[in-house]
């Protein structure tokens, strides 16, 4: 356990978290402050009450002797009542004014992160496709949903608990020196005690809570990759080593949380020893105070310390120790705060995609004839390290254009450019002359129709996935794509036809949906398109089918297609052969293969285990 705290010590809360996070909140700040001065009328109330409880046991004390001296003394009732009805007041006040407080701080806090993830939402949208290439799935979904839900179920107690504590702690000790010098510095003893502890605990447990929220996340990438790769798990007979890496990864949040919480766990029970102390030695103090140097006419002893004094110090020797208390607790939820809000600020203060919105709309209302010229382009996706190497190519309008090589070539990065899904680093590419570093991504996306290998719906309608985002579509057109798409007899054997939901009382394969996002591609009629092994997922036969309905939906259109099966590309008007990056080849079916180079080995391996 001593070794624990160490394996932390690399994770740092950053001190402008809260800063920042009071900056975030500013428009909140009315219902904050509202929240605030009820919670201080509140305390005021609480801090009074005591002063009349000391009354009403002053009465009865005062009462008792003189019973002892005339038995024919009585009670004031009608005293004690008046200040019994006044204690019932005032505690309901504190009840009521401690309600809309809670009140208040509680609709600030939930506006607020309603805000922030809205605009954790507006963020996504933002960001270039290669912060989600190299971030894994689980570990953003952890920062969009457990650390803003960490927010925000913290900040809600953390406010009104740090504002209470201020309120209660000077009240009650204004009201102790007001009560009694002497009984309250006894009181007061305990403070740098509790302040030592504090400041230990914070050093010891701060670490600990940042790298709590930190492998979370790292647990729920491993709990992603494992839901998405049930398949192959299962296939290779994997679970066991599956098991264990999200075991490795539990320990270490188990033990990041056992710290965490243990630091935290000895807030309460710590503060409670020490206030017990203070409360002990108070009511020792004060008892011996009585009844030395007693004076029967004012009933006080050393200090004029008296049964009212007594009563009204048990009351705030509470309220003063309280605060302490409170003080632990809000210091945990600070942490986990700061440690949450830090990764959901590091999401958003990720580098966003440049404001195109000045950019001027080339092709509006234009006709896109669709030549596209590759001039000179470099690429990398890290600094320092090209994989795209001078390609250049020129692309008539309406031509088919097959991309092909090897693994690893530059195919489907060359995809990702023509699309500025990523930025080149150098030369360029124009669409009929237009560099698309003039155009806007927008427009860009608006010209191109794709489908991709890795298929993508959404959780709505048949329907409503074969017109994504394509306004007025008619039911005609849906029909005729579904039809050149060959998903007649899928949508007909459908409970509602195209309004039935994905996967409502059947199960969709990896094949069926492929060919709804190749409809799609059909509807959306762009003029130019992007194939990128759009027909991996289907059989040989619908694979056919497919590709002649390919042929019609690309002609008169620019399309790229990336291919491995180079049988279904044989048609291509051009065929650039790509290497390490490089254009090595270039022309179509027949003069590559008399070439006899690298496309026609690419080409004659496909059939050398037959």
């Amino acid at each position: 356990m001593s070794h624990g705290p160490r394996n932390f010590t690399r994770e740092k809360l950053d001190p402008r978290a809260l800063k920042r996070l009071l900056g975030d909140t500013k428009c909140y700040w009315p219902l904050i402050i509202a929240a605030v001065v009820m919670l201080l009328i509140s305390c005021v109330l609480q801090v009074v009450s005591p002063s009349i409880m000391g009354e009403i046991s002053n009465s009865l004390a005062k009462f008792a002797v003189e019973k002892v001296i005339n038995p024919a003394a009585t009670l004031d009732l009608d005293y004690i009542m008046v200040r019994v009805i006044v204690l019932g007041v005032l505690y309901s006040l504190v009840a009521i004014f401690s309600y809309f407080s809670a009140f208040c701080i509680t609709t600030a806090v939930q506006h607020y992160c309603h805000a922030l993830r809205q605009a954790i939402e507006k963020k996504i949208n933002l960001i270039p496709l290669g912060y989600f290439d190299s971030h894994a799935t689980g570990d953003i979904m952890s920062r969009v949903t457990n650390d803003v839900d960490n927010v925000s179920q913290n900040l809600d107690q953390s406010i009104s608990q740090i504002a209470q504590s201020v309120f209660l702690l000077l009240g009650s000790t204004i009201a102790m020196f007001i009560t009694n010098w002497f009984m309250a510095l006894i009181a007061c003893c305990t403070i740098p005690l509790l302040l030592l502890f504090l400041t230990f605990e914070i050093k010891i447990a701060q670490p600990a809570f940042a790298k709590r929220v930190n492998m979370i996340g790292k647990v729920n990438g491993v709990v992603e990759e494992d839901f998405g790769g049930q398949n192959i798990i299962k296939l290779f007979n994997a679970e066991g080593r599956r098991k264990e890496a999200f075991q490795k990864e539990n320990r270490t949040l188990g033990m990041t949380m056992f710290i965490a919480q243990d630091m935290g766990g000895l807030m309460g029970p710590t503060t409670n020893f020490i206030s017990n102390l203070g409360y002990a030695a108070v009511m020792l103090a004060g008892g011996i105070c009585a009844v030395t140097n007693f004076d029967p006419v004012t009933r006080s002893g050393l200090f004029g310390i008296n049964m009212g004094v007594i009563t009204a110090f048990l009351t705030y020797i509470r309220l003063f120790q309280q605060p302490f208390t409170m003080i632990g607790q809000t210091l945990n939820s600070l942490q986990t705060i700061g440690a949450a809000s830090n990764r959901v600020h590091g999401f958003l203060n990720e580098k966003e995609l440049e404001d195109e919105s000045a950019k001027p709309a080339f092709f509006d209302g234009k006709e896109v004839k669709g030549e596209v010229v590759f001039d000179h382009v470099n690429f990398g996706y890290e600094e320092g390290q090209t994989i795209i190497h001078d390609f250049s190519a020129t692309v008539k309008p309406g031509m088919k254009v097959a991309i092909v090589g090897p693994t690893g070539a530059g195919k489907t990065t060359m995809v990702n450019l023509l699309m500025r899904f990523y930025e080149i680093r150098g030369g360029d590419i124009r669409i009929d002359g237009v560099s698309i570093k003039d155009m806007s991504r927008a427009e860009i996306h608006k010209i191109f129709g794709m489908v991709l290998q890795d298929t993508w719906v959404f959780e709505g309608t048949y329907r409503e996935n074969l017109v994504y985002n394509t306004p007025n579509v008619s039911d005609e057109e849906v029909y005729a794509a579904i039809k050149e798409a060959h998903l007649v007899h899928f949508t007909r054997a459908l409970p509602n036809g195209l309004d039935s939901s994905f996967g409502e009382n059947n199960q969709v394969s990896a094949g069926q949906k492929q060919l709804v996002t190749i409809a799609r591609a059909m509807i959306r009629k762009s003029p130019l398109l992007i194939l990128d092994e759009a027909t991996s997922n289907v059989d040989t036969r619908t694979e056919e089918k497919i590709q002649e309905a390919m042929d019609r939906l690309t002609k008169g259109r620019t399309s790229f297609v990336i291919a491995h099966r180079l049988s279904t590309i044989k048609n291509a008007d051009m065929i650039l052969v790509m290497k390490d990056g490089n254009i090595v080849e270039q022309g179509n079916h027949e003069s590559l293969l008399a070439q006899n180079g690298f496309y026609a080995s690419l080409y004659n391996s496909q059939f050398a285990l037959e």
